[in-house]
């Protein structure tokens, strides 16, 4: 049930969005949840990743990689199963408390010099909780926006959190420059991420209890059969919405096509690309990948809706992942056909638009599940979701890492890439038809 907002057809636009309590409420806490995030795993990278103390290998940055990410596909089913289980405002805050101490020892880990598991654990746990929190906070926006409305509502959030994540990113950068790029300097950095955690529990805590729902549990009554249950009632949930199968097979074949771009992205800037004038390699460029891509998520978020609203859903994704498959393919003729050296500002460019692409379908993909599944299973759809997402991502930068050279320079991997684009396109259109015919 939504609470408190109009069920009008036309656009509600940001004001009108901001002047709902409860959704304002749940979009900062969702922000300042969103900065920490940003700057924690920022500040790891570096500390890992561009550390003058450590040297890494690409298997290394796949390694890195599976920390951030897998945690979401290990948690995930956890997640779905007792956020519609639990009181979701309960969830938001004991899930950020927890994080920003585990942030802590992370820190305290990278000061210590701590490399492997030590290191990777207390990161593992950082980053599994904070699937908690993203889950909660997109399975509880159906109850702060009416469904007529929820693409408007999603764009704005999506976008206005992964800016805020680059934000964050940014910060971190800033404060390795202040800190130094040593293990000191980048504990220290790493630890400035718990005041996110912090602010976005205190946000959250101020949501009347049981507003965010779920309004009916229809779980076991043991927890454990809860948690062993949810993975499979959220695939169950999935396979019986068409639109939903399809929109997530194209959104993981971006996540393919993403992460094998992102591995390069990273070699290249760390050691292939130099400074081309006032642009920089090394971690600085990896800034200036995340404003680019930043770009890209704000240009999805101001159009999507619209273009959804002129051209269908279905057409919507096609041309994102055909927008993307196109900038993958330009990239792959200037280097492997014309021979052409890779250089920053084609690296830049092709950021922004793969971002833009993948923020496009990934805006769908939400609307489809916050649209087409019923609230009593929406969590556990939302975290196979994530399980999928990242899952995909890690698996697509491992199989990079065992076959992509030290400098980065692949063409043979870039084209590959361009092939996943174009076979997500395909498989979501076939998919999508099929649930068009369903109906």
């Amino acid at each position: 049930m939504t609470r408190g907002v109009t069920t009008e057809k036309h656009h509600l636009g940001v004001r009108r969005l901001l002047r709902i309590a409860d959704f304002r409420r749940l979009l900062l806490s969702r922000l300042a949840a969103q900065w920490g995030d940003g700057l924690f795993q920022a500040g790891l990278a570096g500390a890992v990743l561009f550390n003058p103390e450590r040297q890494s290998d690409p298997l290394d940055i796949a390694a890195g990689f599976a920390v951030l990410l897998l945690p979401y596909s290990i948690v995930g089913p956890f997640a779905g199963a007792l956020l519609d289980r639990w009181d979701r405002r309960r969830v938001l805050v004991v899930a950020n408390l927890v994080r920003g101490v585990f942030v802590l020892l992370t820190a305290m880990a990278v000061g210590a010099g701590l490399e492997g598991v030590p290191l990777y654990a207390a990161a593992l746990i950082v980053t599994g909780v904070s699937r908690f929190v993203g889950s909660g906070s997109s399975a509880s926006l159906p109850h702060v926006v009416t469904e007529d409305h929820l693409v408007e509502a999603n764009a704005f959030v999506s976008t206005l959190g992964a800016l805020t994540a680059v934000f964050g990113a940014g910060c971190a950068i800033g404060l390795r420059v202040a800190l130094g790029a040593g293990d000191g300097g980048s504990s220290w950095t790493t630890a400035t991420a718990v005041v996110g955690s912090l602010l976005a529990a205190a946000i959250a805590s101020r949501f009347a209890r049981g507003v965010l729902g779920p309004d009916e549990v229809d779980e076991p009554s043991g927890a454990f059969a809860a948690i062993a249950r949810g993975l499979l009632d959220g695939a169950r949930a999935a396979a019986r919405t068409p639109s939903v199968v399809a929109a997530l097979f194209a959104l993981l074949a971006h996540r393919v096509g993403f992460g094998i771009s992102l591995l390069l992205t990273l070699l290249l800037m760390r050691n292939t690309l130099q400074d081309f004038g006032p642009l920089k390699a090394g971690i600085a460029g990896l800034g200036e990948v995340a404003v680019s891509g930043g770009l890209g998520v704000l240009l999805a978020g101001i159009f999507t809706d619209r273009v959804v609203d002129r051209l269908g859903a279905r057409r919507t994704v096609l041309c994102a992942l055909g927008l993307a498959a196109a900038a993958q393919g330009l990239a792959a003729v200037i280097e492997l056909v014309l021979g052409l050296p890779v250089l920053l500002p084609t690296v830049l460019c092709a950021a922004f638009f793969l971002t833009l692409g993948g923020q496009v379908v990934k805006l769908c993909v939400d609307a489809a599940v916050q649209s087409d599944i019923g609230d009593e299973t929406r969590g556990r759809v939302f975290a196979l979701y994530d399980t999928l997402f990242n899952t995909t991502q890690v698996v697509a930068i491992a199989i990079a890492a065992a076959l992509v050279p030290l400098d980065g320079r692949s063409p043979g991997l870039v084209l590959a890439a361009t092939a996943t684009y174009l076979v997500g396109a395909a498989g979501y259109l076939l998919l999508s038809r099929q649930s068009v015919r369903d109906r």
